[in-house]
């Protein structure tokens, strides 16, 4: 099974266990979110993103540059507990 396979099998059980209400008010926000204009701005893949830093651990900050010269990096955004 591919990826897109995956995502899409993920999708079709999310939004059939989601009450309809629900599940149009995250179709409307993503759509404001498009219309704002807010993806013409996003990083692509493979651009550079710039250096920032980030909380690792309680008193540790990392910096992107720092771990970027260790190999490839994936940055995933959490938004934690609704």
């Amino acid at each position: 099974m591919t990826l897109q396979e995956k995502l899409n099998s993920f999708k079709k059980k999310f939004q059939e266990q989601v009450p309809a209400g629900v599940l149009e008010t995250m179709h409307k926000a993503t759509k404001e979110l498009r219309n704002s204009g807010i993806l013409e701005h996003i990083p692509k893949a493979g651009e550079i993103a710039p250096d920032f830093q980030i909380g690792f651990s309680p008193g540790q900050r990392v910096h992107l540059r720092e771990v970027v010269q260790q190999g490839p990096v994936v940055i995933s955004f959490y938004r934690g507990v609704w």
